[in-house]
């Protein structure tokens, strides 16, 4: 159990060379649009996201940690992210992870995985993947995930606002009673199977990280 702990701890780190802080998570576009201004706005935010997409790349990390059909998977995860934009930015973060992944918890299922998908799976199948090879369980994944959707836009407000970094970690402290039951409700979906994984949506996500894409000058990939 403490190794499968402080493996969590590694892959959970804001430090673990896996791509994120080139991301957003749609926080960019929300600050320009004047949705985000304080540390309110930015709860507000995150507590949207981590109900909706959260919730679903939650689900999709546990069902992989699972071992469930990485190709059924993979092709849900494209069903629900209809913005080209995300599932873009999705495959190239996957295939960040997958390189820091073989790197500390090296192992056949994740060279599979690699092999199966050069052009990178979508994140949250190679973050389940990955957990799975560090000795990690499906509601450790769902963690993961779920954590990951509030914490990028956070680190990111801190950097595009210059928000008082300790309003910032007091927003994801208020956040993590919730982080943990959406992480719950994605792994007991997962046990039934990739078509009773979550789906939940955020379409002003999909259609500000179109706009997004299109902006000659950015601090965030997406």
């Amino acid at each position: 159990m403490a190794a499968s702990r402080s493996a969590l701890l590694v892959l959970a780190d804001g430090r673990f060379p896996a791509g994120g802080h080139a991301h957003s998570g749609g926080a960019e576009a929300a600050v320009k649009a004047g949705r985000i201004h304080d540390a309110a706005g930015l709860e507000a935010f995150c507590r949207g996201r981590l109900h909706t997409t959260g919730l679903t790349a939650a689900g999709l990390a546990a069902g992989a940690c699972l071992g469930l059909d990485p190709y059924a998977l993979d092709a849900a995860a494209d069903a629900r992210t209809p913005s080209p934009a995300l599932r873009a930015a999705a495959r190239r973060l996957g295939r960040q992870l997958m390189r820091a992944a073989r790197a500390a918890w090296p192992g056949p299922e994740l060279d599979a995985l690699a092999a199966a998908f050069p052009r990178g799976a979508h994140q949250p199948v190679v973050l389940g993947v990955t957990a799975r090879s560090a000795g990690l369980g499906p509601e450790d994944a769902a963690h993961c995930a779920a954590y990951e959707t509030v914490g990028g836009p956070v680190t990111a407000v801190v950097r595009l606002l210059g928000l008082d970094p300790y309003q910032a970690t007091a927003v994801l402290a208020r956040l993590a009673p919730e982080t943990d039951a959406v992480a719950a409700r994605a792994a007991a979906a997962a046990h039934h199977g990739v078509d009773a994984l979550p789906a939940a949506s955020a379409p002003l996500l999909d259609i500000t990280a179109e706009q997004h894409a299109t902006w000659p000058v950015r601090l965030f990939a997406s």
